[in-house]
């Protein structure tokens, strides 16, 4: 009888445990591969194995992720819609709706261009390209103050589409000059175009590289509908900080990457 009674305690504590869970959706950017992107319906890459795996560790929490095209998270996350979006640049300046405040992984900010382009000697970002057509995906803001200003001057034309693969083929096909993005996505979209047989594997080089971005998990500035955002950005803080720290989190991209 005492075994029965210690069994149906056990049960209903970790019915407790479970019903006790604060249940938490992540929205991340369905259509930027590697590091963020939908496949089957479901959100997988980079950021998404290292923020599945923090998750593991905060049992307070029932976390859930859902994809969505990145205009639409930066414009529900403005709205207070919604509680996190991934994988958002610190631009707290022009992205005030967002709160930023320990860097998932660090990206390389790159510019890939035609090889006609490329080949020529064009150090000085950006002044070494105006005149020229640069693509970038819609809603980054990516290329620094004195880029944005020149594409505001007309010196240089910017071309903004929805994900990486767009813009690639539209360097290829020669209708922008240059593409603006992380220059391991680049790679690896590239690769994936020419196993598809869209891209040759020559003609695109990749011509400078600007500066090195940190990817966050952005939470809203304003969380009077989530109340429960102080607890789980001190708990997902320290999570993630100790992946770091220990290493766990390069062995989770090391091992993506192979």
């Amino acid at each position: 009888m005492k075994t029965i009674n210690i069994l149906s305690a056990l049960l209903l504590l970790c019915s407790f445990n479970v019903a006790a869970q604060t249940e938490v959706k992540i929205y991340g950017d369905d259509d930027y591969a590697p590091y963020s992107y939908a496949q089957a319906g479901k959100m997988t890459g980079l950021y998404t194995a290292v923020l599945k795996k923090v998750a593991e560790k905060m049992p307070d929490y029932k976390i859930s992720f859902v994809k969505t095209p990145w205009k639409r998270g930066l414009s529900d996350i403005e709205k207070g819609k919604i509680f996190a979006l991934y994988p958002p640049y610190a631009h707290p300046e022009k992205r005030p709706y967002m709160e930023y405040e320990t860097a998932i992984l660090d990206e390389e900010l790159s510019l890939f261009c035609s090889d006609k382009i490329a080949k020529q000697d064009r150090p000085a970002w950006p002044v070494d390209y105006y005149g020229l057509t640069i693509g970038n995906n819609a809603g980054f803001t990516v290329g620094g103050d004195a880029f944005l200003e020149a594409v505001k001057d007309g010196k240089i034309s910017l071309k903004e589409v929805k994900g990486t693969s767009k813009n690639l083929q539209k360097l290829i096909n020669g209708r922008i000059d240059c593409y603006l993005n992380d220059g391991l996505a680049t790679e690896w979209e590239l690769k994936k175009l020419q196993d598809n047989g869209k891209y040759s594997g020559s003609g695109v080089s990749k011509a400078l590289v600007i500066s090195a971005e940190q990817g966050y998990l952005g939470f809203v500035t304003d969380g009077g509908k989530f109340p429960y955002k102080d607890d789980f950005k001190k708990q997902y803080n320290r999570v993630l900080t100790e992946m770091k720290k220990s290493g766990e989190v390069q062995q989770i991209v090391d091992n993506y990457l192979k």
